[in-house]
Order: structure tokens, then C-alpha cells, then sequence
């Protein structure tokens, strides 16, 4: 059996056997193919069934090294080498070739990547509601849904929280004016925060909830429509309203005001420790990721207003 022959038996068996997506199985199959056409210069032939079954880590290391130098991200060769660890296993597995100890080939480290925080201009616009306002002079939206949606930016932008967090408060959680009392928040793990509330952000929880006078301790802090709980998707959608109208960067989500809290306390001078307190991170160094954002941020403004910086 030809090495072209192997690999589109796999991909046969990937699509139907395992019920792979399309996109899947393409990707695979060019991966594949980069496989094929680096073996055939580095053998001299191309490969066969036996030449499949002699390969060694070196020559499947050669592989990867040559991606890279041909300008293939670590992301790109990560997802080639899962392609032919599933190749050679399904050759193993339905061809009888002898397995290959793919298991001790380490792949390229995946970068994670770096948070899209607002511009503090931006930002602005959502801390202090005039995101929801401009919505509703430009759509039929009812005033009452402008005001949670003015509340709900303004605290996820003024305390870091993450969109399921702030929908899961109750009234009875709410930081109102005049009060002193900070949120306390149940993140991820059951692990318990204290979050400091600013004062815009009472202000417009305040307005919020005077558009629900009568309203239950126990019940939902943010309401959709129907009065039950508002839902992720459709703060999302929101969000997406507004910066059509505004002309706000297409990576404005709700979870952009967070990675926006982070950025702009760092720059301002915040240490990391009390940031990944404030956001709720087990680790320091997911908190670490805002490190680099913040150096991309001085770096630009660097090349902006240095006068030899483009020499």
C-alpha cells in the first residue's frame, strides 16, 4: 500500500468511523500531505507501508523541524504532530505496522493568546453607561433594558468580573450608593473574593434597579425580558449592538471588559499579586498574561512618540 493510499484510508476511517467534522478531516489530510512530501525528499522516495513502519522519532522530529523553518506556527505543528500520532495509531491499529513510540516526541508549546483589552477611551464609554444610552436613541429598546445594560457593562468593567458572575448576583448583592459594603464573589472552584465596588458603578446599579421598585431581595440582580435571569448571550448580543452603532473595536465583548480592568490596573500601577486577587485566579501566572499586554500597550506608544523609533 502507497503512503497516499494509508492516509486517505485513515481519513475515510476519521469521517466515518469517528464522525470527525469536515474541517477536521481536511486539515488533517493537508497535514498529511506536508507529512508525505517531507518524507519523499528526506528518503529519497516516496513512502510506502513499510517505509511508514520504519520511521523513527527522528525522522518525525525532522519533520517538525522543517515546518518551522518553513514559517509554521507552533500552533500549525501541534496540530500536525495529533495528526500523525492519529496515523501512525490507526496504521498500528488496522494495517498491523508496528507501532511508533510517538509518545516520547514532545510537540511545539502552544502560546496562549494574549487578552484584547479596550482602549481606555473605550472603556470609558461602557464604565460610565453610555454604551446603553446611545442604544436606546438609536433602537427601540425600552429604557429599562438600557439601564441594566448601562449597570451590567459599568461592573464588569469597573470589578473585573466575569460575565457569569455578575448574572449570578441577587438583588440582595447589590453595592448600592451610600454603602460601603464591597461585593463578595463566588468564583471558580467555590474559591470565595472580595471585590471594591467604585462609585460609578453603585450609581448605575442604583438607576437599574430604580426601573424595578418592588424588587425581591432573592431575586436575579440582571432580568432578560421575561423576568427570569438574564442570560450570557444575551449580554453578549448587547455588547455587539453597541459597537456596531459606536464604532468599538469588533473584539468588545463582555469578557474585553475584564481583560480591560486587569490592563488598565497594570498600567496604572498595580502590582500582579493584588490583580489576581482581584480577578479571582488560582494562579499568578494567569494573571502574568497581562504582563505582555501591558508591554505591547508601551511599546506602541513608544514607536508613536520616539522620534528615532523607526530607524
Amino acid at each position: 500500500m502507497t503512503g497516499e493510499a494509508a492516509c486517505q484510508a485513515f481519513l475515510d476511517w476519521l469521517a466515518q468511523e469517528r464522525r470527525a467534522s469536515p474541517h477536521t478531516v481536511e486539515a488533517y489530510g493537508r497535514d498529511l500531505r506536508d507529512l508525505l512530501e517531507f518524507l519523499t525528499r528526506h528518503l529519497g522516495a516516496a513512502p510506502d507501508l513499510d517505509a511508514l513502519s520504519a520511521l523513527r522519532l527522528a525522522d518525525l522530529r525532522g519533520f517538525l523541524a522543517a515546518r518551522a523553518a518553513e514559517g509554521a506556527s507552533n500552533a500549525t505543528r501541534a496540530r500536525q504532530l495529533a495528526a500523525i500520532r492519529g496515523f501512525l495509531r490507526f496504521l498500528s491499529r488496522q494495517q498491523g505496522v508496528a507501532p511508533v513510540a510517538v509518545a516520547g516526541l514532545r510537540g511545539p508549546r502552544r502560546k496562549p493568546p494574549l487578552p484584547r483589552a479596550l482602549s481606555p477611551a473605550d472603556a470609558r464609554e461602557f464604565g460610565t453607561g453610555i454604551a446603553a444610552i446611545r442604544m436606546t436613541e438609536a433602537t427601540p429598546r425600552p429604557q429599562w433594558q438600557a439601564a441594566r445594560d448601562a449597570a451590567l457593562f459599568t461592573l464588569l468593567y469597573g470589578s473585573g468580573l466575569r460575565i457569569s458572575e455578575a448574572l449570578g448576583l441577587d438583588v440582595r448583592d447589590a453595592p448600592l450608593p451610600g454603602s460601603e459594603t464591597a461585593l463578595r464573589i463566588m468564583g471558580k472552584g467555590g474559591k470565595a473574593r472580595i471585590v471594591p465596588v467604585l462609585p460609578v458603578v453603585r450609581e448605575a446599579i442604583a438607576a437599574w434597579l430604580a426601573q424595578r421598585p418592588g424588587a425581591e431581595p432573592d431575586e436575579p440582580l440582571f432580568l432578560g425580558v421575561r423576568g427570569e435571569r438574564l442570560d450570557a448571550a444575551v449580554a453578549q448580543k448587547a455588547m455587539r449592538d453597541y459597537r456596531r452603532l459606536a464604532g468599538i473595536p469588533e473584539h468588545a465583548t463582555p469578557h474585553a471588559l475584564r481583560h480591560s480592568f486587569a490592563t488598565h490596573l497594570l498600567a496604572g500601577g498595580a502590582d500582579l499579586r493584588s490583580i489576581q486577587e482581584l480577578l479571582g485566579h488560582a494562579s499568578l501566572s494567569t494573571t502574568q498574561r497581562y504582563t505582555a499586554v501591558d508591554t505591547e500597550g508601551l511599546l506602541a506608544t513608544w514607536r508613536m512618540a520616539h522620534p528615532r523609533a523607526d530607524r
